[in-house]
């Protein structure tokens, strides 16, 4: 059965992008990837100052992504009402409460319970994210709306990730985190000027999860949303312990950097054809992805695949979030925020997955064998994209009927 979506009328809706409010949306998530991954590169100085051990250290991650997990589905089950604006800021100001703490404590727990906090904000920040920038622009403008709002993943990721380790070293990692929340509360004031209200759902348009989760099309992009991002993590996590029998110790920054500037051509790529073209590009992103780690079990000991392998891997990567997350809110109809949820909620598994994986795999069986369990699961995610040729990942013929019979 065909599902109506209810947009909110606005008096005129612009035919140009409003690129300021989309803008200010891939700041949140720039600051959400930041705040979640910057204490990967200065591990050494947070677990100094903590009195721990680096891997208690590393756990600091590993909690935020088990917030995002555990929070996202029943917090944007809970504030599905709320206007989005103000959803919005709150999401945001907990960003500035939680690396404020982790900047100043000097007790290992507090900054435990402090980076959970923030990883479930940053889980109910990223399952309103894609359908605030969707509400905001005109139908046939959605997907590159999208794709704007997800860009401050990869640029978080090539460039933000660096430099803050790069800053910490030179300020202190302390510094680096109040940094950060000086970030969010200039963020704030842009959301204000910048970024429209919106009303919540009305409580009799609500679909219960459970619901959602038997709309067509919602457990292909879930599958493949897992499946793409443990894959990812596997690998990524553990890029350095890869590389490093390969003679490639002292080239890890710049395999990153190749990967994460690919990683920016691939989201504007994207951008620029999801909204025509959301299924060739995941059965490609897949596909390419596939490659990449087939590439990286074949070759490594040749320097120049390895590299070529991270740029066509980052290729792969760069546009997955704004194709699954599009997927997700076609095929949910009036759902999306919960089943954006959703898909929040298995990206943050596979990330958590992918360390605890990866990490069985690198002491059980070595580090050659992480680009081959990456590829046992992107075969299978292949597939299903393939398959969800009616739902999930539709040909543009099949959204277009979809629109014309709503």
């Amino acid at each position: 059965m065909a599902q109506v979506q209810h947009t909110p009328q606005r008096a005129s809706r612009p035919e140009r992008l409003p690129l300021a409010g989309l803008l200010a949306l891939g700041a949140a998530g720039f600051i959400t990837i930041m705040t979640e991954a910057l204490p990967a590169g200065i591990l050494p100085a947070m677990s100094g100052d903590l009195g721990v051990t680096e891997s208690a250290a590393g756990q600091t991650v590993t909690v935020y992504a088990i917030g995002s997990a555990l929070a996202a589905v029943p917090l944007t089950a809970a504030t599905i009402g709320w206007a989005r604006r103000r959803l919005l800021l709150l999401a945001i100001a907990g960003f500035a409460v939680a690396n404020t703490i982790t900047a100043i404590s000097d007790n290992y727990a507090l900054t435990l319970v402090a980076r959970f906090a923030a990883g479930i904000v940053a889980g109910l920040l990223w399952a309103l994210m894609a359908g605030y920038a969707r509400r905001m622009v005109a139908p046939d403008q959605r997907g590159k709306a999208m794709a704007i709002a997800m860009a401050g993943t990869p640029v978080a990721l090539s460039i933000g990730v660096p430099a803050g380790t790069f800053l910490a070293n030179l300020v202190g990692w302390r510094y680096t985190f109040g940094i950060m929340t000086l970030l969010t509360l200039i963020l704030i004031g842009w959301v204000l000027a910048a970024v429209p209200e919106f009303p919540g759902q009305a409580k009799d348009a609500r679909l219960p999860l459970r619901r959602t989760l038997t709309i067509p099309g919602i457990g292909a992009v879930l599958f493949v949303t897992l499946a793409f991002v443990l894959a990812h993590n596997i690998l990524y996590t553990y890029i350095a312990p890869y590389l490093a029998p390969l003679g490639l110790a002292d080239r890890v920054d710049a395999v990153l950097l190749t990967f994460g500037v690919v990683s920016l051509l691939s989201i504007w790529f994207t951008g620029v054809l999801v909204d025509r073209r959301l299924r060739p590009l995941m059965i490609a992103s897949c596909a390419l992805f596939a490659v990449a780690a087939a590439a990286l079990g074949l070759f490594a000991a040749v320097p120049w695949l390895v590299f070529a392998a991270a740029a066509v891997w980052g290729l792969a990567f760069g546009g997955a979030a704004t194709l699954l997350q599009t997927a997700s809110a076609e095929a949910a109809g009036e759902a999306g925020d919960v089943a954006q949820s959703l898909v929040v909620t298995c990206w943050n598994i596979g990330i958590a997955g992918g360390g605890i994986v990866g990490g069985l795999l690198l002491s059980g069986v070595g580090p050659a064998s992480l680009p081959w369990a990456a590829l046992a699961l992107l075969i299978p995610a292949l597939v299903v994209t393939v398959a969800a040729h009616r739902h999930g990942f539709p040909g543009h013929q099949h959204r277009s009927d979809r629109e014309t019979a709503v």
